[in-house]
């Protein structure tokens, strides 16, 4: 798989790309990550990207040249399954997209910043708009991170153990269950005995009705007929 992530500010993913499993991802070779700098699709002498906007409201808006070279300088080279936008404004980013997502061969992820971007990019070349919650960033770079996170670990060999992001919570749209490790007792406070017991499908079946106690607590409306039981 292959993600190209357009932005103002590159130096936003040096941490997040350059540890933990983005790193082993990449060092495996089962990605490639590429961060591309738009001022460089400027062609103004001083790299300028953004303008004020028509209408005379407050704020810059990023220019359309830019992108619009950008994103045609990289089709050039190859086709994309999507080209996202992030924006508060866009479709809720959820476990069922990223899921989605991971199964394409190459993206791009365009980051807004200021007021946004100008609107004729979102009409002509942007497939997908994202957003990763109801709330406004500075800019898209952390949410381009955070998707960028939750595709690549779904990907088949960056995960020691590929069947561990199959139990992650909003998978089966429920939260995850409780989990324990050593020691059973700590301080009195103890492992509950089932999970001791080594009978699988009562450890299983305790699992599932914690995973829909949760879920009813903190997420409720994650649930439906089918989660609880109900017929």
């Amino acid at each position: 798989m292959r993600i190209d992530i357009l932005t103002l500010f590159p130096g936003m993913f040096e941490g997040p790309f350059s540890e933990s499993i983005l790193k082993r991802a990449t060092e495996k070779k089962l990605v490639e990550i590429h961060v591309h700098n738009i001022r460089d699709y400027s062609t103004d002498k001083h790299r300028r990207v953004d303008d004020y906007p028509f209408g005379g409201d407050a704020g810059m808006v990023m220019m359309i040249e830019p992108i619009y070279k950008a994103i045609k300088t990289l089709k050039k080279e190859r086709a994309y399954d999507r080209v996202i936008f992030t924006t508060p404004d866009g479709e809720l980013f959820d476990q069922k997209m990223a899921n989605y997502f991971s199964t394409l061969q190459n993206i791009i992820i365009l980051c807004g910043h200021y007021k946004g971007i100008d609107q004729r990019i979102r009409d002509h070349l942007i497939d997908q708009e994202v957003s990763i919650g109801n709330y406004v960033l500075t800019g898209g770079e952390l949410a381009a991170a955070v998707m960028t996170d939750a595709i690549v670990r779904l990907i088949p060999g960056v995960l020691h153990d590929e069947t561990s992001a199959l139990t992650d919570s909003f998978q089966d749209d429920l939260l995850s269950p409780p989990v324990y490790t050593r020691p059973c007792n700590f301080k009195g406070w103890r492992v509950p005995e089932i999970l001791l017991s080594g009978d699988d499908g009562k450890i299983q079946q305790w699992k599932l009705e914690k995973a829909i106690e949760r879920t009813k607590k903190r997420r409720p409306d994650l649930l439906d007929e089918e989660n609880t039981g109900k017929d």
